[in-house]
């Protein structure tokens, strides 16, 4: 199980993409062809990575829209496993082997 807490897509996409090629907001919602707002709230963690947003940032900045879905799956399903409790989940089967039947 993870355990700690993985980057926001929004915070790779500022601090690898954004800062170091001194892009602005603005500037980059203009050529991924989404609102200022859209991108605002990815970037600061408000919103998450869309298949297509995905499909925009793979091309605008020569990655792959895997890369992004990974990363939004990744940081949902943390934020999942510390909002619910699977307590009461019974297993119904295990690939583990049983040792001792």
């Amino acid at each position: 199980m993870q355990m700690y807490k993985p980057a926001h897509p929004g915070e790779i996409l500022k601090e690898l993409y954004f800062e170091p090629l001194q892009l602005s907001i603005t500037d980059a919602a203009k050529a991924l062809g989404v609102t200022r707002h859209a991108l605002s709230e990815l970037v600061n963690g408000r919103s998450g990575v869309s298949t297509t947003m995905a499909l925009r940032l793979a091309k605008a900045f020569g990655t792959t829209p895997d890369l992004w879905l990974n990363m939004q799956q990744n940081y949902n399903l943390w934020k999942t496993r510390k909002k619910i409790s699977l307590l009461n989940v019974k297993t119904l089967y295990s690939t583990e082997p049983s040792f001792g039947s």
